[in-house]
């Protein structure tokens, strides 16, 4: 696997070479540990309140980082303001406590928080599905590309969806149904309820599972609880977004017309047809709304004799504030996801800071409500303040986290542009190799905010050491993943401590992506998509 791997690797570099010999930019500049210590352990602590927006906590963190960025000479980024004004509305509902599911077979409530969440996009106080007919549409997948539809013969209005999370092609052993194990963009599950939508449905539930999700039901009931973020848009919205455990399908099942797990096997067929469920489904949520603005933080170095061509370094800066308490803590500090790598922005911005001025113009974005759906990205992607032509590339850092310096660079959506060949020299150079993103099936792809640079056409790399370690092993590294994503990921549990928080992998990574923005930024080059990525059209309008 190792040899595999290093080949791979190599085989970047011989790639990278060929389409560009330009001479590489000076790498003697380190990115200080230090400064990363610092900047994560201030971003991480109480004091800022879990770091979400619309709370004090936004209203420090903003400001600790327009400092920042001024205290090492950076100018605004927007014009004359560090700051990119997000308009959202706040959504605190609170859903009835109960769901109820019925039919001739029998009858079903489940628990709030326990058994489903419901959420809305809806912007009123009151939203409701009111026996609504439950109709299982697989996947919930419109894909003319793949000529499918699982939502063909079907009058949706006034009906709530019932479908799976993923797409087709996960663990079902075929590499040619959508993209096998890969997960596609209609996996994820703000496209299923964005097509549920579109099709004229009332709601739509999701049914949780913790593979195909690739997070636990945990994750589900912190994150769609309390107050959620919205940016408000034209587009069609539902009454109620729902996710309900895998538990509770079964029972919902066990009183429908479908018999046992034959909703799985039938799901994956090309002609899978929409299947009434012979039940309705009753729920409400009362909203409580605030509109009220957000806020990017948008940074520059100016460059030289190519200033309008601009590289843009993002990282999220929001969390989930102050929520439900567990062991006793309610503050979600999100040390690794992602004061990393707003942190990394800030020591990324130091290092390009202590060289000589780049040709190209630097933008250090730490953006707003990617918790909430990658809503400070997307607005960017829809108010770009920098001409996406003109934007050679982006690296984007988010949630950076390793037990010591890695061997690998596994890149997330790996074979999509030539950002992969600058990634593999710069790894070289680290005596590093390059990976696929290993877990693909999870759609990580879709999941930060450089999706959102991708849909308007800049090539984007989004990447961190996270499979071999230089002193551990590939099973401790995954041993150290999974104790992440089950004990930590989007819990209180993510905080900074000094005394046992090990940076030097995250430095590493970060010493690669000032590496390739460094490179970038003094030549006259722009990376393209490869043939057959889906956002090489946006790069060529």
């Amino acid at each position: 696997m190792k040899k595999t791997l290093k080949i791979l690797a190599v085989a970047g570099v011989v790639l990278f070479t060929s389409c560009n010999n330009k001479k590489d930019a000076s790498e003697t500049i380190e990115v200080n540990q230090a400064t990363l210590a610092k900047h994560i352990e201030r971003l991480a602590s109480d004091d800022f309140l879990g770091r979400k927006p619309f709370t004090e906590g936004e209203v420090k963190t903003i400001s600790y980082l327009k400092d920042e960025f001024e205290k090492l000479g950076l100018v605004p980024g927007n014009g004359n303001s560090f700051f990119q004004n997000v308009p959202m509305v706040e959504i605190t509902g609170t859903p009835s406590e109960n769901m109820t599911i019925a039919g001739k077979k029998g009858r079903i409530n489940l628990k709030a928080l326990k058994d489903f969440v419901a959420t809305t996009n809806k912007v009123e106080t009151d939203v409701n599905l009111k026996n609504s007919e439950l109709v299982f549409a697989g996947y919930g997948i419109v894909a003319p590309e793949y000529g499918w539809n699982d939502y063909e013969g079907i009058d949706w209005k006034g009906k709530t969806a019932v479908v799976l999370i993923n797409d087709p092609g996960f663990k079902s052993g075929d590499s040619t149904l959508f993209k096998g194990n890969e997960m596609t963009y209609y996996g994820r599950w703000t496209y299923k309820y964005e097509e549920a939508a579109r099709q004229g449905a009332a709601g739509l539930i999701i049914i949780h599972d913790t593979e195909p999700a690739s997070y636990g039901w945990n994750v589900v009931e912190s994150g769609w609880s309390g107050a959620r973020l919205i940016v408000e848009s034209d587009a069609p919205q539902l009454n109620v977004e729902s996710w309900m455990s895998g538990e509770s399908a079964e029972k919902m099942f066990a009183i429908s017309t479908l018999k046992g797990k034959e909703y799985k096997s039938l799901s994956r067929n090309k002609d899978f047809k929409p299947v009434p469920l012979g039940l309705n489904v009753s729920v409400a949520i009362k909203n409580t709304l605030k509109k009220d603005v957000s806020k990017n933080v948008v940074a520059m170095i100016p460059g030289t004799d190519r200033k309008d061509e601009f590289i843009i370094y993002s990282g999220h800066w929001d969390h989930f504030g102050v929520g439900k308490a567990i062991d006793g803590d309610s503050i979600y500090n999100g040390a690794v996801d992602n004061a990393s790598g707003t942190a990394g922005l800030l020591a990324i911005a130091e290092a390009f800071k202590k060289r000589k001025a780049p040709k190209r113009s630097i933008v250090f974005m730490a953006v707003t409500g990617e918790e909430q759906g990658l809503l400070g990205s997307a607005y960017y992607a829809a108010y770009p303040i920098f001409n996406p032509k003109k934007t050679v590339a982006n690296i984007n850092i988010d949630a950076l986290d390793s037990p010591g310096m890695m061997k690998d660079l596994t890149i997330t959506g790996y074979g999509q542009s030539e950002m992969d060949e600058y990634a593999a020299a710069a790894a070289l150079k680290q005596n590093r190799y390059i990976i696929p993103d290993p877990v693909a099936e999870k759609g990580y792809f879709f999941r930060s905010d450089h999706f959102n640079f991708a849909k308007i056409g800049i090539p984007a790399l989004y990447a961190s050491g996270s499979y071999e370690g230089f002193d551990k092993s590939i099973e401790e590294i995954k041993a150290y993943n999974a104790f992440y994503e089950k004990n930590k990921y989007h819990q209180p549990s993510d905080a900074y401590n000094a005394e046992t928080t090990e940076l030097s992998g995250v430095r590493l990574d970060l010493q690669l992506f000032y590496n390739v923005g460094a490179k970038l930024a003094n030549e006259d080059y722009f990376p393209k998509w490869y043939e057959g990525s889906e956002f090489k059209a946006a790069r060529d309008k």
